[in-house]
């Protein structure tokens, strides 16, 4: 008998051992719990931030969209109250030339080059200069030799006249 109450001392040891061990343990476990709760409500901290920053741009955007808004009511508005420049009239001679609009017509565009052109403009160079296609340059060539406003000084090559 007294050597089960030895086993039993010693068992009864064993188990205070354990006890005391598992109560560190779960005071380690409730100080690490605490903090990864701290670190969680903390990152919560910035998204919340982050949420009331993405409320602030969405307003922003709002009233930014209100000012253009505004801005482009009022550029229409200046443009309805000022007046078109027309076109001046140049009179010469008891008669009346308007100015010719800025953009040139492809015909115009040929016979400039051709005209800029000392020795002369082949088809190919045309082409090449203007971007236009073969036909389109051949037919504006020919009406602008019926015309008188370009001649042939050779197979190929005109210039002006």
């Amino acid at each position: 008998m007294k050597k089960l109450n030895k086993d039993l001392q010693s068992v009864s040891k064993e188990f205070d051992a354990l006890t005391k061990k598992t109560k560190e343990l779960t005071d380690e476990l409730k100080k690490k719990a605490a903090d990864q709760l701290d670190k969680a409500r903390e990152a919560v901290k910035p998204e919340m931030a982050a949420r009331k920053t993405a409320n602030a741009l969405k307003s922003l955007t709002k009233i930014m969209d209100k000012i253009i808004k505004t801005i482009e009511k009022f550029e229409k508005d200046q443009a309805a109250k000022k007046p078109r420049p027309k076109a001046k009239a140049k009179t010469t001679k008891n008669v009346v030339v308007k100015k010719k609009a800025a953009a040139s017509t492809a015909t115009d565009q040929v016979i400039n080059m051709i005209n800029r052109s000392k020795k002369g403009v082949d088809i190919p160079t045309l082409m090449k200069n203007t971007g236009l296609a073969d036909k389109q340059i051949r037919n504006i060539v020919f009406r602008a030799s019926k015309q008188g406003k370009i001649k042939r000084s050779g197979r190929g090559i005109y210039v002006a006249t």
